[in-house]
């Protein structure tokens, strides 16, 4: 199915432009989020027409994202967990988790844009985590889980 992208995604490609993408990532991802219209003869006509006041918000919400990174990069987030004598927590602490403890701190991120690429955190320590909050714009925290007896 080939689509219009409503705003830029890093594997697809810029505002505007038209790819063709599987029929089911369309119909239940780019669609419904609102990232992207079928590449109809209307819809392409319209896109172009509003091009620059799509390209003037996509601009206001990347210096929105870009401030934001200012204010989480490099933030450290304490998390305590149920641990055995050798390190290894009881549980795991997952994106919710520490969604959970950056809200406590006053910061709203959701879980979807924490990436935990090793899955969740099974072991004491301290573990670097980025949060992707725009395609390109990537903050990265410290999450310190520490153990309790």
């Amino acid at each position: 199915m080939q689509v219009i992208l409503m705003e830029r995604i890093s594997s697809l490609g810029q505002l505007g432009d038209i790819v063709k993408v599987r029929d089911g990532y369309a119909r239940n991802f780019l669609i419904p989020q609102g990232k992207a219209r079928r590449a109809t003869e209307a819809n392409i006509a319209e896109v172009q027409s509003k091009r620059v006041e799509l390209e003037k918000a996509q601009n206001q919400a990347l210096a929105s994202a870009q401030e934001r990174v200012a204010k989480i990069d490099g933030l450290m987030v304490q998390i305590t967990q149920k641990a055995g004598a050798d390190g290894r927590l009881f549980g795991s602490v997952t994106n919710a988790d520490i969604a959970a403890a950056l809200e406590a701190q006053g910061f709203e991120i959701e879980r979807g844009q924490i990436r935990l690429t090793n899955g969740p955190l099974k072991q004491i320590g301290d573990h670097p985590v980025p949060i992707v909050l725009q395609a390109d714009i990537t903050a990265t925290i410290m999450v310190s889980v520490l153990g309790e007896s």
